[in-house]
């Protein structure tokens, strides 16, 4: 075990390297920031309250932040301490007190974090508070500090995380989560909730019934996919309570954003309608999209009106009023007609024609409109060429869209799009898919790209923003991330990890932070751009022996190890810390998930060579660490399948009610549609789930296995699936059994117990192939997918002669 070798390579860049590119970034930034566009026509996007209103609203926020210790804060929102254009805060410290002066009631909430964790070693995340405020307060360096943000809009949310994780809060949970976006410096954000209110009465004044709307709507926990055209009606019928409670919850998000500053983004008409739209008005242009996610005809295939129908028009027009009547408007609304969905045609002057109407749609309701749409379309390569994206994008005067590059840590899109073809775009980490909960980061592409963003040629860009389709999980990453707002170049990584233990935990030791750099050198440095971290994770993945599992794994699990090693080393010291507590389980959590890949794989190689006593041998450690998981999960508040369903219940009515939402709650997390369309998509390993879900499917395979080999039978996987769907998959959805919403044992004593049972086993040689082999896959998958795209002009190429591009051999051959 080399710790300090180990710890030293952990930045990947010496201290020279790190000087030198501060002082390049430093240079560049303020040439770089200027070189971005400026669009006057954005120029109206501004804060609807008062400063007084934003001032009262912050003083609020710092009263429920700080409790007692607010009365030594003294906080003011100024407008004209900074440029107009972006949001500056001020921190001077008096005699007696801390004076944070902000040019809305965001940055006056960003100046308060912004002093909580520079200077009083402070966190407040989704996982919990470490609050220890030193006293007296500590003085600022030179008396004051002066922060302006980079950009002019910082964005939060995703069209699907109202879905993933906000789907049950009630308004205690929503005002928390406020509180935190204001205090990263979120001053745009989805929404989205209490729209069905909104469509209802529009449609009704159509002449549509409730019966046809509960058709169209999805149930609580698929509204995202419902509005989105994705498909229709799974999980309903949604009731009139829910849409009522909603509406009204509404109201509250909305008073609170705006008098904080923030410009929330409402959504707009896409053009998907009820399938009943054919029976009222029979003579409307309308044609259905595609198979979105294998669904049955019940619930697939929305219809869509044609762009020309003058009832696309009238709907949009109406939708937009009607919100504006009901709690009105800020003038950025989110429309994606094409999220996921493939148009009906390729023809860039439909395409044109889509992005003129629903830019006119906009206006005529709203003559200071602007439209937010997502990039996410343009991933789709096989349809969305150069020639369809621009003819979308430029059917819209410049600089009345803005375009959210959701994946630019990834697969940035506006470095294939000339900046978007001059649209203004805003960089986003999206990060998360389904709420999973793999450890999983990417610092070093989210440190350097927002740079990269800017700095892009004739970038148009005007905002950072975090779009993960589920939150509550890597909250090093969010923390992170959202200091670009306002970082004037990348970070020492390292560096900012051991000042990101000590406010997390408030206080340290050099063990506890080798740990975290070892977190950081492994789990949070994948840097290959993997686009699905939590694929094939064996606990919550259907078990399966052809084709195999092959998990990714993009580091040394080494690493993973000896930071379980040290953690589990320092529970003493830190048990009193909630936050290290919630750690450790999931450090836990993730050190059995990457264990768990080699009793598998061991087990799948035993059947192989027809050894029916290792693989009775191996199942049982399969099942024996996934008991154990759900042991571990069970000690922590965080990993309880009894607070989601609770959540689920709370807002129910009745008994019928509270079968409806918790049936929501289960099949979202499991089945994802009716017979498991997305299965297992927004997996989650938590106490409960792993107990009565995952486990039993592996209970079932490995007897399976064990029965097959003892008679002499083939295996059939069909007949496996069909067993588990049967006996555990779709009766889980319909069941209703309690779960514990209060930990359940001794985390310390857990965790100690099954790191002792479990590191010898990550002692095997079998790890230190696991990082290889996910490299190799990725480049074979590479190596494919260009044979598959560009075969037949390699193959011309070569026998011809001509057109030859050498790079394009190197490609393919994995040299590049």
């Amino acid at each position: 075990m080399t710790q300090t070798s180990s710890h030293d390579q952990a930045s990947g860049e010496t201290k020279h390297d790190i000087m030198i590119s501060k002082t390049v970034f430093v240079l560049l930034t303020n040439l770089i920031l200027v070189n971005c566009k400026d669009f006057a026509s954005l120029s109206h996007l501004k804060p609807k309250a008062s400063l007084g209103k934003q001032e009262d609203a912050a003083k609020d926020l710092y009263q429920r932040v700080l409790g007692p210790r607010a009365g030594e804060f003294v906080v003011k929102v100024q407008s004209n301490i900074g440029p107009k254009e972006k949001d500056t805060f001020l921190i001077n410290t008096k005699e007696k007190y801390v004076e944070i002066t902000g040019t809305t009631g965001v940055a006056a909430a960003m100046g308060l974090y912004y002093y909580l964790t520079n200077y009083c070693n402070c966190q407040i995340t989704w996982g919990g508070r470490q609050m220890a405020i030193p006293s007296p307060l500590p003085k600022v360096e030179g008396g004051s500090v002066n922060i302006t943000t980079n950009d002019k809009i910082r964005f939060f949310q995703n069209v699907c995380t109202v879905s993933y994780s906000s789907v049950w809060f009630k308004w205690a949970d929503w005002e928390a989560y406020l509180d935190w976006m204001a205090m990263r410096g979120i001053n745009m954000a989805l929404a989205f909730t209490g729209q069905e209110a909104i469509f209802q009465r529009v449609y009704m004044g159509l002449g549509f019934t409730m019966k046809d709307l509960q058709d169209h709507f999805g149930g609580p926990a698929f509204l995202a996919w419902s509005r989105m055209g994705n498909m229709h009606g799974w999980g309903g019928p949604i009731t009139q309570n829910w849409i009522d409670d909603q509406l009204i919850l509404q109201h509250k998000i909305l008073e609170r954003m705006r008098s904080l500053g923030m410009i929330p983004v409402l959504p707009g008409f896409a053009g998907h309608v009820p399938e009943a739209t054919i029976l009222h008005y029979p003579t409307a242009n309308v044609s259905r999209l595609g198979d979105w996610g294998h669904f049955n005809k019940t619930y697939c295939c929305n219809y869509l009106l044609d762009f020309n129908d003058p009832l696309f028009m009238k709907i949009a027009v109406r939708f937009i009023k009607e919100m504006e009547n009901e709690f009105g408007v800020d003038h950025v609304y989110s429309v994606d007609t094409f999220n996921e969905m493939r148009p009906r045609s390729n023809s860039t002057e439909y395409l044109a024609l889509s992005g003129r109407t629903i830019y006119k749609s906009l206006k005529e309701a709203d003559s200071k409109a602007i439209w937010l749409m997502q990039g996410w379309l343009f991933i789709d390569g096989g349809f969305w060429k150069q020639p369809q994206i621009k003819a979308l994008l430029t059917a819209v005067p410049q600089g009345e869209m803005i375009i959210l590059d959701l994946y630019s840590e990834i697969i940035p899109i506006y470095t294939q799009t000339e900046s978007y073809y001059g649209q203004p775009f805003i960089w986003c980490m999206l990060h998360d898919f389904g709420g999973t909960m793999e450890l999983y980061g990417a610092l070093k592409l989210i440190n350097e790209g927002p740079f990269n963003g800017r700095a892009f040629p004739n970038s148009s860009m005007v905002g950072l923003g975090m779009t993960p389709e589920g939150i509550f999980q890597n909250e090093v990453v969010y923390e992170f991330f959202t200091e670009n707002v306002w970082r004037k170049a990348p970070r020492d990584i390292s560096t900012w990890i051991s000042k990101y233990v000590l406010n997390r935990y408030g206080k340290t030791n050099k063990f506890i932070d080798l740990a975290w750099q070892y977190l950081k050198n492994s789990v949070y440095n994948n840097s290959d751009n993997l686009k699905d971290h939590d694929s094939n994770a064996i606990p919550d993945h259907r078990p399966s022996l052809s084709p195999a599992l092959h998990p990714d794994v993009w580091y040394n699990p080494e690493d993973l190890y000896v930071a379980w090693d040290i953690m589990t080393l320092n529970l003493d010291e830190f048990s009193n810390s909630s936050l290290f507590m919630y750690d450790i389980v999931d450090v836990t959590r993730n050190s059995l998930q990457i264990l768990s890949i080699k009793y598998y794989t061991d087990l799948v190689y035993a059947f192989g060579r027809g050894d029916i006593h290792a693989v009775e041998s191996h199942g049982n450690q399969l099942l024996g660490l996934l008991s154990d998981m759900d042991t571990v999960l069970g000690s922590d508040s965080h990993f309880l399948l009894g607070r989601w369903i609770k959540a689920a219940t709370d807002n129910a009515m009745d008994m019928q009610d509270n079968w409806f939402l918790q049936f929501n709650a289960r099949n979202q997390i499991t089945l994802w549609g009716p017979r498991g369309e997305i299965r297992d998509y927004a997996c989650k390993q938590w106490s409960g789930l792993i107990k009565d879900y995952y486990l039993p499917r592996w209970e079932i395979f490995v007897n399976y296995t064990l029965d097959i080999m003892a008679h002499n039978k083939t295996y059939n996987a069909t007949e496996l699936d069909i067993m588990i769907y049967e006996k555990v998959e779709f009766p889980f959805s319909y069941r209703l059994d309690q779960y514990p919403t209060e930990p359940q044992g001794d985390s310390v004593a857990i965790v100690k117990s099954l790191h002792k049972k479990y590191r010898p086993d990550t002692m095997s040689e079998f790890f230190q192939s696991l990082q290889q082999a996910t490299e190799e896959r990725h480049r074979k998958d590479k190596r494919n997918w260009i044979q598959r795209k560009y075969g037949s002009q390699i193959k011309r190429a070569k026998t011809q002669n001509i057109g030859y591009n050498p790079r394009l051999h190197h490609v393919v051959n994995g040299r590049n």
